[in-house]
């Protein structure tokens, strides 16, 4: 059986019944990746239709093939998923039935040493997951000052070594750029101490991951993402969000919140004056969780939470 049938994407019935899709609806899928989700919103759909969307031109090549059963119905496009609005309104479609996006590196991309997303193989160090765009893991690295290696380290990565990293970053990169993942590897844990190296988790994971944040600017993509979907929603869409790490959690959580929140007049007014009602309610008060069985089945899944909201006016 070939992988596009064996890929079984993070919390798909959950995504599916969270969506609650409709055969005549329209619905987009924000982070295509390997058309996992895709597919099975697809073959829902009749007289429906699905727009696909992706920052790497590679998925949308694999998805003619992946998708052939369903391209009847389906549009794909060459774009970040915070550019939602101007998408729909580029295809000339107001509002869509749902949205989901599925914020987890795509499995292609980690998997594929060459693309520099990964610490165990070798690579050049790029991280792009649109190849179009300019800034490279190369640039940060050999580029950015040891204050901002620091706070990406930090915040990004929530890496308790990152005052140390990124001082180790700056003095080998002094003597010769650091080009390759591997080399990256290296400077990351020259930089750790003993305890940290005896860590179950590989030592460059969380700067590897703080690095591809900022290559990719994902955390203010999300934030533009929720800002653009929620308006675009038909009443009764819903608007499914999967993440992988707490920094996108707290931003979906709160976009959520703010779009959930009626009356923003002061606790002190008598009546309300600013008139405002609320654009959605939370279709699941928390997060949903991957079961242990998928866990076991797909150990990438680990992390993963869906919120789901529905648009009420």
């Amino acid at each position: 059986m070939s992988e596009v049938f064996t890929h079984r994407p993070v919390l798909l019935d959950e995504c599916i019944q969270g969506l609650n899709i409709r055969p005549d609806g329209i619905y987009l899928d924000g982070t295509l990746g390997r058309a996992g989700h895709s597919r099975e919103i697809a073959r829902r759909l009749t007289t429906g239709r699905l727009i696909c969307v992706d920052r790497d031109q590679a998925a949308l090549d694999a998805a003619q093939e992946r998708l052939a059963d369903w391209m009847d119905r389906v549009t794909l496009v060459h774009s970040n998923f915070d550019q939602v609005a101007d998408i729909l309104d580029d295809l000339g479609i107001a509002g869509a039935d749902g949205m989901l996006f599925d914020l987890g590196v795509s499995s292609p991309q980690l998997d594929d040493g060459s693309r520099g997303f990964s610490y165990m193989a070798d690579a050049p160090l790029d991280m792009r997951m649109d190849r179009s765009e300019g800034l490279t893991a190369a640039d940060i690295v050999n580029g950015w000052s040891q204050e901002e290696l620091r706070r990406i380290l930090h915040q990004y990565g929530e890496e308790r070594c990152a005052p140390q990293i990124a001082a180790a970053i700056v003095r080998r990169r002094e003597e010769k750029p650091i080009e390759t993942t591997l080399e990256l590897v290296d400077v990351i844990k020259s930089a750790m101490p003993a305890r940290a190296l005896r860590e179950k988790q590989h030592p460059a994971k969380r700067s590897f991951q703080a690095i591809r944040i900022a290559v990719n600017d994902e955390l203010a993509s999300v934030d533009r993402m929720i800002r653009g979907a929620v308006p675009k929603l038909n009443r009764g869409g819903r608007l499914a969000v999967i993440t992988f790490h707490s920094l996108e959690d707290r931003i979906v959580k709160n976009g959520f919140a703010q779009f959930a929140k009626g009356c923003t007049c002061p606790p002190d007014f008598p009546v309300c004056v600013c008139g405002k009602t609320p654009d959605i309610k939370l279709v699941n008060k928390k997060p949903i969780l991957p079961t242990q069985q998928e866990i076991d089945e797909n150990p990438r899944a680990r992390s993963a939470k869906l919120r789901v909201a529905e648009k009420i006016k």
